[in-house]
């Protein structure tokens, strides 16, 4: 298993320094330069001299690990040249390692703005803006981390992925939540922190783990290693686990619909039974309403999957996949009239969703639609392109 250096408060003091700005791009990044920006022709003329001693100096300073006195050098050196990012860089990780979020927001900042295209500064700013309790912006920023890679950076990939993750699911996006969380699991990573987090997500509890309740930890746990067992194709260990879970706290919510997702791929019948279960518990469940109409969808049953994909929008009438199961289900069942209506509405909803511009480029070939249905497949075409160059991207129930 590999290390996980994380304190109490989510800050892992232990990347800070082990990390350099490289002039070497992540993977699809491009190398930044700043030596044809007006800011560096204005500043031409620096005194090289000094300019070195102070790098000296401050590169002394960080790796000795006199934070201070670093932060005060590379203050010098950007002061002298507003366009040096190795200076805003060092700034912003000792700034990180001190736990300053603000001073350390506004560095990487000033990092991002300078060097767009490195991954690397996007994670330590999201880093910084989940320090701030400014939960939305780290969120994109530790997505945009993601999507352009941060190279060879140490544990900063697996820290900003679990930051990413916590985020997701206090947010709502479980299954994308669990999608990111899973890649620990595809590495052994089982580390506590984790599985618990995990286990917010299984039980679509949007919470941060600090604020979930002490006494559901235990529970919290049960799910996250149900739940990394499975995402380890575990399969015999996922099932107990699962089922365990199911004995133990059968009033819970969630537990059905937990329970249910991991059965849909070998035993579907036993799906739908405890998604009905959760039902009982929760009649406006709106994911689990979603799945039994996709199961019936997958089935080729549109007739069975129609009442419950309508009820889906009802419980949900702004969810672009409760919307997408229940127009696929009209277009099955004939009203090609409703089903393009309905799918519309879920593109309105969800425009960047390629699975929302496919089905509904099939809704308008039945309707004679010609032309509408080939925009539509275009736009699919491009969105999934540009959804596979996103490794961040998981699937939400029924699809992107």
């Amino acid at each position: 298993m590999t290390a996980f250096a994380l304190k109490t408060a989510g800050w892992p003091l232990a990347v800070a320094a082990a990390i350099v700005l490289s002039d070497r791009p992540a993977a699809g990044q491009k190398p930044h330069s700043t030596k044809s920006t007006p800011a560096a022709k204005a500043q031409a003329v620096v005194p090289a001299a000094e300019f070195d001693k102070l790098v000296a100096a401050a590169t002394e300073a960080r790796q000795a690990e006199r934070w201070e006195d670093a932060i005060g050098l590379y203050t010098k050196l950007v002061a002298l040249k507003p366009d040096y990012v190795e200076g805003y860089w060092y700034q912003g990780t000792a700034y990180y390692t001190l736990e300053n979020h603000q001073k350390c927001r506004d560095a990487f900042r000033r990092v991002v703005r300078l060097a767009p295209t490195n991954g690397a500064a996007h994670a330590f700013l999201g880093l910084c803006e989940f320090g701030l309790k400014d939960y939305d912006r780290a969120l994109q920023d530790l997505v945009q981390a993601r999507i352009l890679g941060v190279g060879d950076t140490g544990d900063l990939g697996g820290i900003a992925r679990y930051h990413a993750a916590m985020l997701m699911t206090r947010s709502e996006q479980f299954e994308r939540a669990l999608e990111t969380l899973g890649e620990f699991a595809a590495e052994g990573n089982d580390n506590p922190r984790i599985i618990e987090a995990m286990g917010l997500a299984t039980l679509r509890m949007p919470l941060l783990p600090n604020e979930a309740p002490p006494q559901r930890r235990e529970m919290l746990l049960m799910a996250g290693r149900a739940s990394y067992l499975m995402a380890t194709r575990n399969t015999a260990a996922a099932e107990a686990a699962f089922k365990a879970l199911a004995t133990r706290h059968p009033e819970t919510p969630n537990v059905h619909y937990a329970y249910g997702v991991y059965l849909l791929q070998e035993q579907p019948d036993k799906a739908i039974d405890e998604f009905k279960r959760e039902l009982e518990l929760q009649p406006g469940h709106a994911s689990a309403l979603m799945q039994i109409a996709y199961e019936y969808l997958k089935r080729g049953d549109g007739a069975a999957a129609l009442d419950w994909a309508r009820q889906a929008v009802d419980a949900a009438p702004r969810n672009f996949a409760a919307r997408r199961a229940f127009g696929q289900a009209l277009l099955e069942t004939g009203d090609i009239a409703g089903a393009v209506r309905e799918l519309e509405l879920g593109v309105k909803l969800a425009p960047d969703s390629p699975s929302m511009h496919f089905t509904l480029a099939r809704a308008y070939q039945r309707a004679g639609r010609a032309e509408d249905a080939d925009r539509a497949r275009q736009e699919f075409t491009r969105l999934d392109r540009l959804a596979r160059t996103q490794k961040s991207g998981a699937q939400a129930i029924g699809g992107k």
